[in-house]
């Protein structure tokens, strides 16, 4: 009389996508690579690395030991390995980085120990003067490039 669909009727590709965090807990030892399209905290140990298209949190007693890709990151455990996000990069206090960063933007915490190089990359790099001011020491141009004081003493 209604004509409801039945349940064979009802597509899964057209479910509503859940919003939430994958979770490795603590006391969790996990060995291999962790791809995710949503967010992902780790509080155990990774022995492999995370390619995530959202944000990665490693709590505080969170390891991982590999290389992590995201959208934002915020370390409060212990990571060796590559960061690499497009956007913010937190180390926290407490938090043990060694490896290499590359991000858009990175605050770090005076408690955090962070032992290796950073590469402030800028998403629009399509302006030349935007790019020569994203961190990198090295600029590459056809022109000669004048640095001038913001102030002058008198």
């Amino acid at each position: 009389m209604f004509n409801q669909k039945s349940k064979s009727d009802i597509s899964l590709d057209s479910a509503i996508p859940v919003s939430g965090a994958s979770i490795i807990a603590s006391g969790t030892t996990l060995k291999g690579d962790i791809t995710s399209t949503g967010d992902i905290r780790i509080d155990g140990t990774l022995n492999g690395n995370i390619n995530c298209s959202a944000k990665v949190v490693i709590g505080a007693n969170g390891i991982v030991e590999g290389d992590i890709t995201g959208q934002q990151a915020d370390i409060m455990g212990k990571v060796n390995g590559t960061i690499k996000v497009k956007e913010l990069l937190q180390l926290k206090g407490g938090s043990t980085l060694s490896g290499n960063i590359y991000a858009s933007k990175l605050q770090i915490e005076t408690s955090a120990n962070f032992n290796g190089q950073c590469h402030m990359t800028n998403n629009s790099t399509s302006n030349p003067s935007k790019a020569a001011s994203n961190g990198s020491s090295e600029v590459k141009s056809d022109k000669p490039v004048v640095i001038e004081p913001a102030f002058t003493l008198k």
